[in-house]
């Protein structure tokens, strides 16, 4: 599986070229812990001195913050991948299920990361776009694996598709501050009593 947290390999056999490729790797690590620790907006000094480099370094590598969350946000959204892998269960109730275990365990990872995206994808397009990118990928993904009759009732699918989005999750341990269990039991319960 990626691992979006952990450094990027670095291809280049050029020294001056691998030392500029870990250096840029070490400002989006910076960004991503900073935003992971809680700062929804953090500054470029704060990269620059998370990342042990130079401010005049964050800004050769990227021109500017929004260029630096666009970079973070692609990076994050292959997260989202993790869920498109083959399913293990047989059945289409079981890989709904196995469907939303995935989706759980992507959307605690990326919870932290989802206020900053929030906070930052009105003016940011390539936020914007990967948000749309990994939506419409969750929302093509669960329409393949649903019988016709609920993929074809659209007041079914679009409830489905609400139940099993990163909204209603981070609105469960978020806003509500439901444990895991607890916010997991929630939406389980209703996805079973509308397929059940």
């Amino acid at each position: 599986m990626f691992d979006v947290f952990a450094p990027q390999p670095m291809p280049s056999s050029d020294g001056r070229r691998r030392r500029s490729e870990q250096s840029r790797d070490r400002i989006v690590a910076a960004m991503m812990a900073l935003v992971e620790a809680g700062a929804i907006t953090p500054g470029a000094e704060e990269v620059a001195a998370r990342a042990q480099v130079g401010l005049r370094s964050v800004f050769r590598h990227f021109k500017d913050m929004d260029s630096l969350y666009a970079e973070m946000a692609l990076r994050l959204s292959r997260v989202y991948e993790t869920g498109m892998a083959p399913f293990e269960s047989q059945g289409w109730r079981n890989q709904l299920f196995e469907a939303l275990d995935r989706r759980i365990g992507i959307f605690e990872k990326l919870l932290p990361f989802k206020r900053a995206a929030d906070a930052h994808r009105h003016e940011s397009a390539a936020i914007a776009a990967n948000h749309a990118v990994a939506l419409s990928l969750m929302r093509a993904r669960l329409k393949s694996l649903l019988p016709p009759h609920l993929a074809d009732d659209r007041i079914a699918f679009e409830t489905l598709d609400m139940l099993l989005s990163v909204d209603s999750w981070s609105r469960l341990r978020n806003e509500q501050q439901l444990p895991v269990e607890m916010a997991r039991g929630v939406i389980e319960r209703q996805v079973r009593a509308l397929v059940d």
